[in-house]
Parts: C-alpha cells; sequence; structure tokens
C-alpha cells in the first residue's frame, strides 16, 4: 500500500448548525451547503498519527489518564499557525467567541507551541505552530 496524502477529514457530529458555526464562522473555513457542510478548496496535511489516550492526556492535563468529566475525544486535527504569537491570538479570538481551551498555547518538550480544545463534537482540535513545518 503506498499512501500519498489524506484525502478527507471530518468529524462526525450531532450538531450540524452548532458544529458550522465553529468550523466556518469561527475559523473561517470555506464550507459550503446546509446538510453536509464541506469543502474540497484546504490544501495538504503535513501529519497523521495515532495517538494514544494515555498520551494525548498527558499532553492535555499532564497526567496519563484522561479526566472523567471532559469528553474522550475519538480523533484529532492540528491547524497550523504562522507562528507561536499568533496560536496565543487564536486562543483569545476563540475564548472571545465563547469557547473553552482544555489549555493555553504552550511549547511542548518536541518544541511545538500548542493551544487545544474540544469542539462540540468532542474533536480534539490542537492551534499549533511547528517549526520544522515551516
Amino acid at each position: 500500500m503506498d499512501i500519498q496524502f489524506v484525502a478527507g477529514f471530518g468529524p462526525i457530529v450531532d450538531d450540524t448548525e452548532g458544529s458550522t458555526r465553529f468550523y466556518r464562522d469561527v475559523l473561517g473555513l470555506p464550507l459550503e451547503g446546509d446538510e453536509y457542510p464541506s469543502t474540497d478548496a484546504i490544501e495538504g496535511v503535513k501529519h497523521f498519527g495515532l495517538w494514544p489516550l494515555s498520551g494525548t492526556a498527558q499532553s492535555c492535563f499532564g497526567t496519563s489518564l484522561w479526566p472523567e468529566d471532559v469528553p474522550v475525544p475519538h480523533g484529532g486535527i492540528e491547524f497550523e499557525m504562522a507562528s507561536a504569537e499568533l496560536v496565543a491570538e487564536a486562543v483569545a479570538e476563540l475564548e472571545s467567541a465563547g469557547y473553552s481551551m482544555l489549555h493555553e498555547a504552550r511549547e511542548e518538550p518536541w518544541g511545538q507551541t500548542v493551544a487545544r480544545m474540544q469542539t462540540p463534537e468532542g474533536l480534539l482540535v490542537g492551534f499549533c505552530f511547528t517549526p520544522w513545518m515551516h
């Protein structure tokens, strides 16, 4: 098998209207349509990985156990920013739109600056700056 790139990604949503507001109106993704909001206008994916929940919990909360009072995510996506400073600006924009972060912007041990949240459907979303991808 010779995988060349990620051809598509999409969360499975319970609240299409709320999720559309988040992805289209807050993040500015060019989604079209009402019953199946979608787009073919977002270029490439630089990384795909199977992230164990224990590692995810460690990165978000500093412990290998996911908190019982936070929905367990079943997928994740990271949106790359042009700089570490823009990660903090994204956090401020999201919080001013009424969204809560799992953690603020911070530098991970591997050198990536990232802030994470969960979307209305429970998807783990990172807003990051990954120096080696630039």
